[in-house]
């Protein structure tokens, strides 16, 4: 695991943004392509909005970017709270990314069948080599919760699918999650997270005892990859020396 902590929530935006780009170079140069898991919410948002940015747009080879998503609420592709629409917005519409670079989790479909769907073009992608992603981009909710991996939610034992539906109390709502058998087969796991509000749970999630239940992150363990924190000074508040 590799911290990389910053002093302010725009230093570390910056951070993870240069990561990124030596990490697509080197893939690129190593097989051709860059696939990168994007994640939602507003930390991401500033994330994409760097990237698409005059300093950064130039460096990065765009046509060779594959874009996939680590979970998805059940919504309309064109709902405010879609996760595809607001990186569509700050991203990929700005680079004119082709559709065919982009992988969406298919809201159309019943929970069942975009989740069975969305693993399908994981597996059709990758072909006859391994699901491992290049990066995964994660946040970190104030509950420990990544992805769509909530607290005491049935997702958190899927050892078999690639993919999964699931039900969250907490929002009352469907999403379409990666389980952790795929994201811990990842070459890299980053996660982004900053601020106060948050350090509580980066304290359980790397210096708690393991409860999965509870603090579900602590699941992402990558088993042949590097689990990297992009977090500000604030939200390693509580972590010990």
């Amino acid at each position: 695991m590799k911290m990389h902590i910053s002093k302010t929530q725009e230093e570390v935006i910056v951070a993870l943004a240069d990561f990124m780009v030596n990490e697509a170079n080197q893939s690129i140069a190593k097989h051709g392509r860059f696939s990168v898991v994007l994640s939602g919410g507003s930390s991401p948002k500033k994330l994409f909005e760097t990237l698409a940015s005059p300093g950064y747009r130039e460096r990065i080879a765009w046509p060779q970017w594959f874009f996939f998503f680590g979970d998805e609420r059940y919504v309309p592709a064109t709902h405010a709270d879609s996760n595809y629409r607001m990186a569509k917005e700050t991203l990929l519409d700005p680079m004119n990314i082709t559709p065919g670079q982009v992988f969406r989790m298919n809201t159309d479909l019943t929970p069942p069948e975009a989740a069975s769907a969305y693993e399908t073009d994981l597996l059709a992608y990758f072909g006859d080599k391994p699901v491992r992603f290049d990066l995964i981009l994660l946040g970190l909710g104030d509950d420990a919760h990544t992805a769509s991996l909530f607290p005491h939610t049935p997702v958190l034992h899927e050892k078999e699918a690639l993919v999964k539906e699931v039900f969250v109390p907490k929002v009352s709502a469907f999403r379409i999650t990666l389980t952790t058998r795929s994201i811990n087969c990842a070459a890299n796991v980053a996660f982004l997270t900053f601020g106060a509000s948050k350090a509580s749970a980066v304290h359980h999630v790397l210096k708690g005892v393991r409860n999965i239940e509870e603090y579900p992150a602590q699941l992402i363990k990558p088993e042949d990859g590097t689990l990297h924190w992009f977090i500000d000074e604030a939200a390693a508040a509580q972590i010990e020396n």
